[in-house]
């Protein structure tokens, strides 16, 4: 099935399909832990990051919805100054104090990593809806992305926070380039980079 930006109107059933494939994330279900339990807040955080890429049509959605895929462009900013500050005030509610102060540093990790690679198209998020797990839309929908980028000869990069991920990243074209160790449980996060491929390979 083809793929497509997503539309405005799809913005919180994209951020739903990635509160769902993260929740069990062996990153982000540590970082976002809340307090006493809740994950009441991951929608909304994803939300946010939604919104910020759709500010450049970079949200893509498999048609049918099985699967989401959120990028930014090189020079791109996951946040604008508004969207910033409607997370510090989510996490600051949803987090205790010691786990924001890890969030942040979590996310000061993740930029000095990108911030050493070449221009690129970053791959920030890739989420297969649950009723379509395994029957390849989110690979099919990865390689749609990948055709546009390599039509534009724009490489792409990701940070891979699930090493059950990595194989099916490897297949696409990328590869590891290194990476880093999160915050608060030391679990690896795979920096993987993919120079384009010229049409026709």
């Amino acid at each position: 099935m083809p793929s497509r930006p997503a539309r405005p109107n799809e913005t919180a059933y994209v951020a739903q399909t990635i509160a769902m494939a993260f929740a069990s994330d062996p990153i982000w279900e540590v970082a976002l832990r809340g307090t006493g339990g809740s994950t009441e807040h991951h929608e909304p955080y994803w939300r946010l990051f939604v919104e910020g890429a759709m500010r450049y049509r970079t949200v893509r959605i498999s048609e049918g919805g099985g699967a989401v895929s959120v990028w930014l462009p090189p020079d791109g900013t996951e946040l604008s100054d508004a969207q910033a500050a409607d997370l510090e005030r989510l996490v600051s509610r949803a987090l205790a104090p010691a786990a924001v102060d890890a969030l942040h540093a979590l996310f000061r990790r993740f930029e000095a990593n990108r911030a050493k690679q070449p221009k690129h198209q970053y791959l920030s998020l890739l989420a297969t809806h649950p009723e379509h797990r395994g029957s390849g839309v989110g690979q099919r929908l990865l390689a749609d992305d990948l055709n546009a980028w390599d039509a534009e000869g724009v490489p792409a990069y990701l940070e891979s926070t699930n090493p059950g991920n990595d194989h099916r990243y490897e297949r696409a074209g990328f590869q590891s380039i290194g990476g880093f160790r999160a915050v608060l449980d030391d679990a690896w996060i795979n920096g993987m980079w993919r120079p384009p491929t010229p049409r026709g390979r």
